[in-house]
């Protein structure tokens, strides 16, 4: 059967809208998790076992148990709405795969910043990256098993982060807590494209 031009233009129109969003953060703060608990589909994943060859520059200080690493990128999708779906786009967290981010970071909407309050200043780095890029940043605090957890202020005072940053504590293995995350991102995201979109003349 033959689709006419408007049949044409109402499938287009149920077409969901798909946005880009980074994960971004320190080395073992739980990125890979996240991206994990909310993928509808099985996750790419581009882990490689830590090696003795790595020690000298694999800080492994506060995840001493940790026996891989990240060195490309974790990649899922989530759908938000009937007519919104998400590609998350998890960065390596150490130093020397920071040559990555900028290709990673083309497009994106906006970013997820996981902070582990134990090793705060892990994701100082995360922060600047998206701040000097102008690109739309949340934190989310990984509440791990065992940490001392902190007033949401005090965490935004040792981050220096501007009023308008979202920060929230989240759970990474937990599904509608990190869709709670991501929604909140794409929310201030939208907010900050409105208010900086030229006036209609």
């Amino acid at each position: 059967m033959a689709f006419g031009r408007s049949d044409r233009r109402r499938a287009a129109a149920e077409e969901p809208v798909a946005l880009k969003m980074l994960v971004a953060g320190g080395f073992g703060v739980g990125k890979t998790t996240l991206v994990g608990a909310v993928s509808e589909i099985r996750p790419l994943r581009t882990e490689e076992s830590l090696t003795e060859a790595g020690r000298p520059v694999d800080d492994l200080a506060g995840v001493e148990g940790k026996s891989t690493t990240t060195v490309a990128m974790d990649f899922g999708r989530i759908t938000l709405r009937d007519d919104l779906v998400l590609y998350l786009f998890g960065t390596p967290g150490q130093d020397r795969f920071w040559f990555l981010w900028d290709e990673l970071a083309q497009g994106a909407l906006g970013a997820v910043v996981l902070a582990d309050t134990r090793r705060l200043e892990d994701c100082f780095a995360a922060v600047d990256y998206f701040e000097r890029r102008g690109i739309s940043f949340a934190i989310a605090v990984n509440c791990f098993d065992g940490a001392q957890m902190h007033p949401v202020e005090t965490v935004r005072d040792a981050l220096d982060l501007d009023p308008h940053v979202p920060l929230l504590m989240c759970d990474a293995r937990d599904r509608e807590s990190v869709k709670e995350v991501l929604i909140a991102v794409v929310s201030h995201a939208m907010e900050r494209s409105t208010a900086t979109a030229p006036a209609a003349s």
